[in-house]
């Protein structure tokens, strides 16, 4: 097994294994592989540093650290969790929820009976929001009352 640096033509830097050059090779040949982040097929091997094992040690003595090998490494760049699009969907949703209740009345469990009501001119007509089961909503549906499910929170849903 190989593992490869490599670097799409976005600049996102990435890192994947291989069972050996030739496979890399054929792979991106193919365009089979992909930047994990923005999905381009368009990828090269990036700067890397060979990992060479040191067969001087047992002979000299030397301790198993040498000045090298204690420096700290940097830490790794952080990789978002979530591709980009996949982030702008979480913000839309989290701003129609937060629109939704910001500027409409929570009914709570009465929301198919509010929703009814207001469908039928027995209440004044005005946005709210509340809760439902899949059945109540189905039923609301039926019946012509137009009703939508609001967005979960995205950071909620880990």
């Amino acid at each position: 097994m190989i593992r490869y640096t490599l670097v799409c033509d976005g600049g996102h830097d990435f890192e994947s294994w291989f069972p050996s050059s030739e496979s890399y090779d054929d792979q991106v040949a193919r365009g089979l592989v992909a930047c994990p982040l923005c999905g381009s097929a368009q990828v090269a091997k990036g700067m890397m540093a060979p990992a060479v094992a040191r067969t001087d040690r047992a002979v000299t003595g030397l301790p198993v650290t040498d000045a090298l090998e204690s420096v700290a490494a940097p830490p790794p760049a952080p990789m978002p969790l979530l591709s980009e699009p996949e982030q702008r969907v979480r913000a839309l949703m989290r701003a129609v929820r937060e629109h939704v209740t910001r500027t409409a009345d929570d009914v709570g469990t009465a929301f198919p009976e509010e929703a009814r009501r207001m469908h039928y001119g027995e209440s004044p007509t005005r946005p709210i929001y509340g809760e439902a089961s899949l059945t109540e909503a189905r039923a609301l549906v039926e019946e012509g009352i137009a009703v939508a499910p609001l967005p979960p929170a995205p950071d909620d849903r880990h």
